[in-house]
């Protein structure tokens, strides 16, 4: 296929406005990319520094009797753990038959 003078005084300006357009394209696009990393970087520090603020205050909740509300999830847990553990199942037995 070959182009004519005439054909080629509308291409060749045609082909310039369309690089520069997809040169534009592509820097925007990069544009946004960093734009958006930045974004994310900020809300990183941001969530670091949100935890560390909330460690200083987390240590300095304690109830009346000094104990941390941590340590009395935990002991709570544990009391219902050998509660469970001494409740006999009233029709489950503690005999388990493997054989065929």
């Amino acid at each position: 296929m070959s182009l004519k003078g005439i054909e080629l005084q509308i291409a060749i300006p045609k082909t310039f406005e369309a690089g520069k357009i997809a040169e534009q394209k592509q820097q925007q696009s990069q544009l946004n990319q960093e734009q958006a990393q930045l974004q994310n970087e900020k809300e990183a520090v941001k969530n670091r520094e949100s935890v560390r603020h909330s460690e200083k205050y987390a240590k300095a909740d304690k109830d009346p009797k000094g104990k941390n509300q941590d340590q009395e999830r935990n002991e709570k847990e544990r009391q219902q753990n050998e509660e469970e553990k001494k409740t006999v199942h009233p029709y489950k037995g503690s005999f388990v038959d493997f054989t065929g």
